[in-house]
């Protein structure tokens, strides 16, 4: 919990009064420690310091950082407004003690400064107030990034959902880089020098940042400020080009109506084929004709679904393991039971051979707002969880890996798994061991996010326990690579088709229906985990599978893939 903090005002000041110098009331600094109940490291705890403080490029004499969110040249020293505080207190008042001084691990604490007075590009000076200082000996900080707040915010809190809020509100304190070094204590005061971007508040960045993404020409406007630190200007670089190619797009297909046919299927040559486990394959597959501006850097969102088509006729979609665009790679495990697309695999296909992919879509949302990250796994279901997991652990999330084998044998990308330390732990069935969904939900840490991967007993059971446990909808994600789909033949009545009617048979899917009679139905992973192949249901009874709709949603969607209708349903596409 911050220490309570002495340096309030006594009534929250007009925060859109303009600035041009406030008080320092408070410089802080912390060293990494673990947060409370958890492993992950943080310099979030920052305790007042007496006396002046030396600061370098790199930020304050005796202050530490999460190099992956904090720190460096453009987030050296961080800067926070008291009067939010009471605010905050207010809202919150379940958290009231955590909301002093200190409580967003600011570096430096004013009253007056904030957003909405404080523009990016800004210089500021910082030295004591007597017209006798000596203004070359002062130091001098450029305001370069708004504070983007992660789950450690919601953790020190404890408070689920709090980080967004900060946006929300644009409370999220703000970064510094420092242009001339020198020695800043509390009580100093803090001068507006330069201001270069008079337009360009951190709230009304903020706004283009969060709350209204899709304004391309602000985007171009707020990429092209020299002095934005570069976690924002290339997220606004990025985020142009990507809707600039999406308009090119939409113009050659003539304002985005689509375009007849089935979707558009690429070449692929396999390029690896690895023997992981007896009963586990991996394929690297690289495009035949590589898309340009793809590749290494543009990889793809972990958890994906590639769509496959086979010699032998079959179409089927399996999880990346990673890759890109151009160049990913599957591990496919041998269904003794299924329709022949594994088997098609592991025994015809070898390097050098062509087969087709189609859509290479969607991926596992991200959670980033939980404190800890709990992956229940079986066999081959680690395929969906390896690059995520790989992921959170490169930028320092908390995370756990529970997965259940037949045998030490049947352990595929052992390598990285072995990598992962302590915070994989693995169940050998052949030696007696049991993954007990029941306990690991039982004993998650507050703010866990759940994810579940595997055979359809495991599946059932984690569900199971997660609703005994009262686990929200939105804290757990089910990732199925297998789906019952038959049942009793329906009729579908697409509405904004004319109404016409879509019989569908007792071992035909709804999509499957569809993608028959009309053009850009959309689907990616047609076992109901992703959410692709959503319709809107206007009327009639389902039988809802899959994972991907919460129950609110089921209300008025259903999935094409899995999902079937009771008699007769209306839907629209």
């Amino acid at each position: 919990m911050a220490q309570e903090g002495q340096h309030e005002p006594s009534a929250v000041p007009d925060l859109y009064a303009p600035f041009t110098s406030d008080t320092i009331l408070e410089v802080r600094t912390g060293r990494m420690k673990p947060m409370r109940g958890l492993a992950v490291q943080s310099g979030i705890e920052k305790t007042p310091r007496h006396g002046p403080v030396r600061v370098t490029e790199m930020g304050l004499e005796g202050d530490e950082h999460d190099p992956v969110f904090h720190g460096g040249i453009d987030k050296a020293v961080h800067g926070y407004c008291s009067s939010h505080y009471p605010t905050w207190r207010a809202e919150f008042p379940a958290a009231a003690p955590y909301f002093q001084p200190g409580g967003f691990g600011e570096n430096l604490v004013t009253a007056h400064l904030n957003e909405r007075n404080l523009c990016i590009g800004d210089v500021v000076s910082i030295g004591p107030s007597s017209p006798d200082t000596n203004q070359d000996s002062l130091v001098l900080l450029e305001v370069s990034l708004p504070r983007q707040p992660c789950f450690k915010l919601n953790h020190r809190f404890q408070l689920k959902s709090f980080a967004p809020q900060t946006w929300k509100t644009s409370r999220t304190g703000w970064y510094f880089r420092v242009l001339r070094p020198g020695s800043i204590q509390a009580g100093d005061t803090i001068r507006l020098v330069v201001r270069r971007h008079p337009r360009w508040t951190i709230e009304r960045v903020q706004e283009y940042l969060h709350r209204n993404t899709a304004d391309v020409a602000m985007n171009e406007a707020l990429a092209a400020i020299d002095e934005f630190g570069a976690e924002c200007k290339d997220a606004f670089r990025n985020r142009a080009a990507k809707q600039r190619a999406r308009e090119r797009k939409l113009a050659r297909q003539g304002q985005g109506l689509g375009q007849a046919g089935e979707p558009k299927w690429r070449a692929f040559r396999v390029v690896e084929k690895t023997r992981q486990t007896p009963r586990i394959l991996s394929f690297v597959l690289a495009a035949a004709e590589p898309l340009p501006g793809e590749g290494d850097h543009v990889r793809l969102k972990p958890g994906a679904h590639a769509k496959v088509k086979l010699g032998n006729g079959l179409v089927r979609a399996f999880s990346v393991v990673d890759g890109d665009r151009n160049r990913f790679q599957l591990g496919i495990a041998l269904d003794e039971t299924g329709r022949g697309g594994s088997r098609y695999l592991h025994e015809t296909v070898e390097v050098g051979h062509t087969v087709r992919v189609g859509a290479l879509t969607a991926g596992i949302p991200n959670a980033g707002a939980a404190s800890h990250h709990v992956f229940v796994a079986g066999g081959v279901g680690i395929t969906a969880f390896l690059a995520l997991i790989e992921r959170y652990r490169r930028i320092h999330f908390s995370l756990t890996l529970h997965y259940a084998v037949r045998s030490a044998d049947e352990v595929p990308f052992r390598e990285r798994l072995a990598a992962l330390g302590s915070d994989c732990v693995i169940y050998d069935k052949s030696a007696g061991q049991r993954l007990d969904v029941g306990r690991i939900v039982a004993g998650m840490p507050w703010n866990t996010q759940l994810y579940v991967c595997g055979p359809r007993r495991l599946m059932d059971d984690a569900a199971n326990e997660a609703r005994a446990h009262g686990i929200a909808e939105k804290e757990v994600h089910f990732e199925a690579f297998e789906a019952d789909v038959s049942g009793d033949p329906f009729d579908a009545v697409v509405a904004n088709r004319g109404g016409r009617v879509v019989r569908v048979g007792e071992d035909e899917t709804l999509l499957e229906c569809l993608q028959k009679q009309f053009d850009g139905v959309d689907s990616s992973c047609c076992v109901g985990n992703c959410g692709t192949c959503r319709v809107s249901l206007k009327d009639g009874r389902v039988d809802h599978r899959g994972t991907a709709l919460t129950e609110d949603e089921k209300g008025t969607s259903m999935l094409s893939c899995v999902s079937r209708g009771i008699g007769r349903i209306t839907i629209e596409i």
